[in-house]
């Protein structure tokens, strides 16, 4: 057990580390609202490894992964949140100025000033772009499964594993969101911060394209 347990350790580490969606995302609330945004971003982003990991273990991503229509569906819903996102940040890279809101405005993801409500929406914002992959889902019942010793049962390995993920994940955008904090300041310039739009901006459009003309 302690040697799958290692493997899939290792395994989740550099899938933490590879940049998707989520890191963009992240990455942007932490340098538009700050770090308790980042992090409820992050938290947003977990529960959603986290769903999908149960997901797996109780068969649902197997059925996503069987039916052509449900992943095609998902995958169309979740292309569109990606390019909704990017839009959004590139319109606030044109207008520009302080005032200008983060991706997530349209959840509701607003400045670190406001109380336990900003924290909320940044949560939302965080599940939702999990959620937008319906990748994670295929490969949470093609990844996990692969690691389970044999004669263990299998649901309760793999809640375990879907628990170590998120625990990893947790800290490798924990890192993420302190690092950009550091540099807030330099960050929050408005020139720098509309190029920091702009960039985000085209990378999210260009990932929602990627997963909308994807054939799977």
């Amino acid at each position: 057990m302690l040697e799958s347990l290692l493997a899939f350790a290792g395994a989740a580490v550099l899938i933490a580390m590879a940049p998707g969606p989520s890191t963009v995302v992240i990455m942007r609330q932490s340098m538009r609202s700050g770090r308790r945004a980042g992090l409820a971003t992050v938290l947003g982003n977990e529960t959603g490894v986290l769903l999908w990991g149960v997901a797996a273990a109780v068969g649902l991503s197997a059925l996503l992964a069987a039916s052509r229509l449900a992943f095609e569906g998902l995958r169309v819903a979740g292309a569109v949140v990606l390019v909704w996102f990017g839009v959004r940040a590139l319109w606030h890279a044109r207008r520009g100025g302080p005032a200008a809101a983060g991706a997530g405005e349209d959840l509701g993801a607003g400045s670190d000033a406001g109380a336990g409500g900003s924290g909320w929406r940044s949560y939302r914002l965080g599940l939702v772009t999990n959620f937008a992959n319906p990748k994670a889902g295929v490969f949470a019942v093609s990844f996990l499964p692969q690691f389970v010793p044999e004669g263990w049962p299998v649901a309760a390995v793999l809640v375990g594993f879907s628990v170590l993920w998120a625990l990893i994940d947790l800290v490798w955008y924990t890192a993420v969101v302190w690092l950009v904090g550091a540099a807030r300041q330099v960050l929050g310039r408005p020139g720098v911060q509309r190029r920091l739009d702009q960039v985000s901006g085209v990378v999210l459009v260009g990932l929602g394209v990627r997963l909308a003309a994807e054939a799977r």
